[in-house]
This record gives C-alpha cells, sequence and structure tokens, in this order.
C-alpha cells in the first residue's frame, strides 16, 4: 500500500522553519502540561498579594511612625479628599496600621514566604517539564532551600529591571536631559519615550532570558535560551501597554475601580505564565537542543522460556503413535519372514 500524501499543515512545515518550529513548540507546551502549571502559578501569584500588602503597610508604618510630619500631612490631605466620615475612618486604619505595623509585618512575611516558595516550587517544576529534563528529589529541606535561593535571585533579577525601566521613564531621564540642556530641543520628548521603550524591552529581555535558563531545576545556557526571551520580552512589553490602557479604561466606573485592577492582575498573570512557559518550550525544541536532548535508554529485555507440562496425550497423538506402533510392527513381520524363508 502506498503511503499517504502529505497533508496541508505538513507541506507547509516542511517550506517553512519558523512554522515548523511553532507546531514543535506548541505541542511541547500541551503534552507538558503547559496551561496546568501556567493556573498554578497563577493561585499563587494571587495568594501573594495579600501578604506583600501586608508588608508594604509595615514599612509604611515604621516610615510614618518617625515622621510625624508626613503622618499630619497625608491625614490633612485625606481628611480633604474624602468626604463625610470617610476620611476619619480611613486616618483610624493609618494609625492602627501604625500601631500594629510590627505584627502586621511579621505575618505579612512568613505569608510571602510561604506564597513565594509555592510559586518559586511550581515555576521551576513548569520549566524543567517544558525541557523535558530529567531531575532526581534531592529531599525536603534541600528543595526548599534551593527554591528559596532561586527566589531571592529573581527577586533580586526583577528589582534590577524595574529600576532600570523607572530610571528610564521617570523624573531621573527628565533630570539628565536638564543637566544636558536638551529640555528644548524639538522632538526630545519622542527620543525619551522610544529610549525607555528600548531600555525597557532590553532589561526585560535579560529578565526573561535569565527566567528560561536558570530557573529550571537542571539550568540550561543562557545562549539557549536567548532568542525565545527576546521574543517573549516583545510580547510581553505589549501585553503591558494594552493592560495600561485596560486600567485606565476600567479606573471610570465604581465597579471597574473595584473589580477592575483583580480581573487585570488575575488576566495579566495568568497570560504572562502562559508566555513565559511557550517560549521556555519554544527554545526547549529548537534545532540544536533537540540533537543534543536526552534520550532514556530502552527498557531492558527480559527472557522468559515457556515450558509447556501435560498431563496425557491428545488424541492426535495417540493416533499417529498407533499409526507408528503398526507400521513398525509390520516391518518387522516382514523382516521375521525372509529370515525364516
Amino acid at each position: 500500500m502506498a503511503d499517504a500524501a502529505p497533508s496541508f499543515l505538513d507541506r507547509q512545515r516542511a517550506a517553512r522553519p519558523w512554522l515548523d518550529h511553532l507546531v514543535r513548540a506548541g505541542g511541547r507546551y500541551q503534552q507538558q502540561k503547559g496551561d496546568y502549571y501556567a493556573a498554578g502559578i497563577t493561585y499563587f501569584t494571587i495568594l501573594a498579594i495579600v501578604p506583600i500588602l501586608m508588608v508594604a503597610f509595615a514599612v509604611a508604618g515604621f516610615v510614618l511612625a518617625g515622621n510625624a510630619d508626613w503622618l499630619t500631612e497625608i491625614q490633612d490631605q485625606v481628611s480633604k479628599s474624602m468626604p463625610g466620615g470617610l476620611g476619619e475612618t480611613i486616618n483610624g486604619l493609618i494609625d492602627s496600621a501604625i500601631e500594629s505595623r510590627a505584627s502586621v509585618g511579621v505575618l505579612g512575611l512568613l505569608g510571602a514566604a510561604y506564597a513565594g516558595l509555592g510559586w518559586t516550587a511550581n515555576l521551576r517544576n513548569a520549566l524543567t517539564a517544558m525541557w523535558e529534563h530529567t531531575h532526581e528529589s534531592t529531599g525536603f529541606v534541600t528543595t526548599k532551600l534551593r527554591d528559596f535561593a532561586a527566589l531571592l535571585g529573581l527577586g533580586l533579577a526583577m528589582l534590577v529591571t524595574f529600576g532600570l525601566s523607572a530610571l528610564s521613564n521617570g523624573p531621573i531621564a527628565k533630570q539628565v536631559v536638564d543637566w544636558l540642556g536638551l529640555e528644548n530641543v524639538t522632538g526630545i520628548g519622542v527620543v525619551l519615550r522610544i529610549a525607555s521603550l528600548v531600555i525597557g524591552l532590553l532589561a526585560t529581555w535579560a529578565l526573561l532570558t535569565w527566567v528560561i535558563a536558570r530557573m529550571p531545576r537542571e539550568p540550561v545556557t543562557v545562549r539557549s535560551a536567548a532568542r525565545a526571551g527576546f521574543f517573549a520580552a516583545i510580547v510581553f512589553e505589549i501585553f503591558r501597554q494594552v493592560g495600561a490602557i485596560y486600567l485606565a479604561s476600567v479606573s471610570q466606573g465604581p465597579a471597574g475601580v473595584a473589580f477592575g485592577p483583580i480581573l487585570g492582575l488575575l488576566v495579566f498573570s495568568n497570560l504572562t505564565a502562559r508566555l513565559i512557559l511557550f517560549a521556555t518550550a519554544w527554545a526547549a525544541t529548537a534545532r540544536e537542543n533537540l540533537e543534543n536532548a536526552f534520550v532514556p535508554p530502552p527498557d531492558p529485555a527480559v527472557i522468559r522460556p515457556r515450558v509447556q507440562i501435560r498431563d496425557g496425550v491428545s488424541a492426535k497423538e495417540a493416533a499417529a503413535l498407533t499409526g507408528a506402533g503398526a507400521l513398525a510392527a509390520l516391518g518387522l513381520a516382514g523382516l521375521w519372514r525372509r529370515r525364516g524363508e
């Protein structure tokens, strides 16, 4: 039977290597349950918001407790901005936060550590699955310590990334322009915007490349993750711009103010997790990485001899033996007759 003709998709994949790579990456993502891992990462991301806010309130409480002028100014602004007794309620909450800043900070740190370790474990397991690496368990305590070290490293990398983005898009960039005497140059605002976009893109590229290459439990080379990290950084910047437009649109109504940021954060977290995992699958399914991929040895062959034991003789075997005995008897009788003659 002749082989079936290749399908339309097979012909397109053979003619376009980028499409073939995209299909391979999508197959790896689905095979390794990328959506399942992305849901776990999203869950721990949302879970970490409350303890992080608690830590932020505790830090703000310590700062305001040591600066009475700032506290008075903030409470005056709250009283002017909030109508009726709402301003007094908010100011009472501020005073309560300052008084309980130590306990809130400790509880927030404990909650953030729990959520952060769960988030890191899910992310590392997901990235390792996208690479299809084998990893032997090193024990619960050792695994958690390594996850904590990876979380600290990722936090430092994120601080550097966000710091570069803030410097290129904030008052510091404008201050540098003022120092250089370029504030009156035509188009300097456009140049600053382009420069901030490029710097933010490069910083995001470096961060995503580090995540794809160093966060899996079995690290890979940075070169293998650089291309995937670059494409992921471009898509992430698009997500970020769309998210800013979304927040600006939903903050105009009371329902949007209440639920819009939470829903936006939920969707943004899930899309970001899927993006990182798909980019990792893209890097793992590159030709050079497929050629060097680990191929598990086949299972050992097991030889099992089959020995059949029968209690008696079947009817066919009995008939055959009877026939053979009869022929032998006739042969022996003929031989004796010849000797007697």
